[in-house]
């Protein structure tokens, strides 16, 4: 008797697998239908989600497109960072660095203004995480070049310059520097941003340090060397003022320092004893293992 009323209970299992309590129980998608079908789309309310709906699909639609335009510069800004790697390899500086030079200026001139028209009447930080990897990608290329251009660090708010365009009526621009459609747009260059893609150009700059090693300049590798450790003494200003992530890429920046204070040890130490063809390998055993628990008493 107990076994049919939990039967009645329960009711009969269904195609499905589950169980209908009630047989003449209405599917919610059925019901959903056969409300669209009677929806009144005069109605103030529908209207207005409607808008919200398209605002939405207009909003993400922009995010994607930008996302695509940030893949490109992400692959032409690790191009780039491989290009001027040759430096130590090749003779001709001078062309590689026009190249970098040409082909930086392009991804400011075409793609991320692109990303500027993209923004333009928008909220540009709804979109930053959008672009965000690739601009720190650019950050580390372009402050690379300079580096190895000029051994300076290069400016943050130049990067902001050169990120804001005029754009308008070309033709009557050539005629009327006055001419009234002319109007101003931007790509967001957020501080952080910077100095999350200067904290990768230090791995950059101890991979160049290694291989300033195996062409035998060492000068250029205690440049490097105390370069990166005035970066690393700047970095150390910031902590406890800024956020998890910058203080990720502190870890990692103090590993790359370590390593190259290792490597200059030990050339300065043991570079007479061995010959030159053989520092490069030298220096990458001596890089490994380093240790970076104890530091100079700052949490990360």
């Amino acid at each position: 008797m107990s076994e049919n009323r939990g039967e009645s209970y329960r009711g009969k299992r269904n195609n499905s697998g589950s169980y209908n309590r009630n047989k003449k129980q209405v599917n919610v998608g059925d019901k959903g239908r056969e409300v669209l079908e009677n929806l009144d789309e005069n109605n103030p309310v529908i209207k207005q989600f409607r808008g919200y709906a398209t605002e939405l699909d207009a909003k993400h639609d922009r995010y994607e497109r930008i996302v695509k335009i940030s893949r490109d510069i992400t692959i032409e800004s690790k191009r780039i960072i491989f290009l001027l790697h040759t430096l130590d390899r090749e003779s001709k500086r001078n062309a590689v660095l026009e190249e970098a030079e040409t082909r930086l200026k392009n991804l400011v001139d075409v793609l991320f203004k692109k990303i500027a028209e993209e923004l333009e009447g928008e909220d540009p930080y709804l979109f930053l995480r959008a672009y965000r990897p690739s601009f720190q990608e650019f950050v580390e290329a372009l402050t690379f070049y300079w580096y190895l251009k000029s051994n300076v660090l290069y400016n943050w708010t130049n990067l902001g310059k050169s990120m804001t365009y005029t754009v308008g009526d070309t033709d009557k621009m050539k005629t009327d520097e006055s001419c009234d459609n002319l109007k101003t747009i931007q790509t967001l260059v957020v501080p952080v941003e910077y100095i999350l893609g200067i904290a990768d150009l230090t791995g950059e700059l101890m991979r160049k340090c290694i291989n300033n090693l195996a062409t035998g300049d060492i000068a250029s590798c205690y440049q490097t060397c105390n370069f990166v450790r005035s970066m690393y003494k700047g970095f150390l200003g910031s902590v406890g003022m800024s956020g998890r992530e910058v203080g990720r890429k502190l870890y990692t920046l103090k590993q790359s320092l370590l390593k190259m204070e290792n490597v200059c040890y030990m050339v300065k130490v043991r570079g007479s004893e061995i010959p030159k063809h053989m520092l490069a390998d030298v220096a990458i055993v001596a890089s490994e293992g380093i240790n970076i628990e104890e530091d100079e008493g700052y949490q990360y």
